[in-house]
């Protein structure tokens, strides 16, 4: 079942606060000199075209990425991801969105290492053609989630791993639950980032519920809900469940999110959090 295509949603709010802890999180591994390795289970076509068909049908990048590109005097990481975002547009026109592969690929050096999972066959291409250089990236049409066993530990002892599947498959709560405690046991020093959408509040409590009886230590928890959540008209927000986050990411947190609330919000129910699942 590989109906899901992210075009349709590229450069919402949920993309907005995945990239930003993925920016956030590779500015903390590029202040070190030693390597690092990077796993993303899901990793979709790279880059995106928001003036194709699929992203001009809900244009749903209207009141997110392109809501922030407007504002004035936002947080410092919120700069950042929007100095890639316009590093990718030559022109004022808001043409391209990058995905996690392309946010990644703006940090990573020489020596460092992408391993980019994508099973759909109209995306699988589209990726491997961004990324041409295997010594820098192996794109991999694969299970993103048998590649965290297969990949972990990686050889430069430093990793991020990004697991945000599209979870049109409910098991999908579970099998990502399952790889990250295949991956910790394997590569209990790595980071990961758990992407998840809110569709209603019962079933991201959840999920996270699941992550926290892993007894996993050192989760925290970001969420943005743009609106109320047990409305049903679609996904409401969407949160990250990080281990071993960079020690500077809760703070940065408690800055942006209230910013993206303001700037994003629905309703005046909008909500964000930003609180520990379980400690070190």
């Amino acid at each position: 079942m590989l109906s899901y295509r992210h075009i349709y949603h590229a450069g919402n709010h949920a993309d907005i606060l995945k990239h930003l802890v993925v920016s956030q999180i590779c500015r903390h591994f590029v202040k070190k000199d030693a390597p690092f390795f990077y796993l993303d289970t899901h990793a979709g076509i790279g880059q995106y075209s928001l003036s194709s068909e699929q992203a001009q049908k809900n244009k749903e990048f209207h009141s997110g990425i392109a809501r922030l590109l407007t504002e004035k005097n936002l947080p410092e990481p919120v700069d950042a991801l929007l100095d890639i975002v316009r590093e990718m547009n030559t022109s004022d026109d808001l043409e391209y969105y990058p995905g996690s592969p392309k946010i990644v690929d703006y940090y990573v050096r020489q020596k460092d290492k992408l391993h980019l999972c994508e099973l759909h066959p109209n995306d699988y291409p589209t990726l491997a053609a961004l990324f041409p250089n295997k010594r820098k990236a192996n794109v991999s049409k694969s299970d993103g989630f048998a590649a965290v066993k297969a990949m972990l530990p990686p050889p430069q002892k430093r990793g991020f791993v990004l697991m945000d599947p599209p979870y049109e498959v409910k098991k999908d709560y579970q099998y990502v639950v399952r790889a990250l405690e295949d991956g910790y046991k394997r590569f209990p020093q790595g980071t990961y980032a758990i992407w998840y959408p809110v569709l209603n509040r019962l079933q991201a409590n959840d999920l996270i519920r699941d992550v926290k009886a892993t007894n996993i230590r050192s989760v925290l928890l970001l969420e943005l809900c743009i609106r109320n959540t047990e409305q049903e008209r679609g996904m409401a927000g969407s949160g990250m469940i990080i281990v071993n986050p960079p020690w500077t990411l809760e703070k940065e947190a408690k800055e942006f999110l209230p910013a993206l609330s303001k700037i994003l919000a629905e309703d005046d129910e909008m909500s964000y959090q930003a609180t520990w699942i379980t400690p070190e």
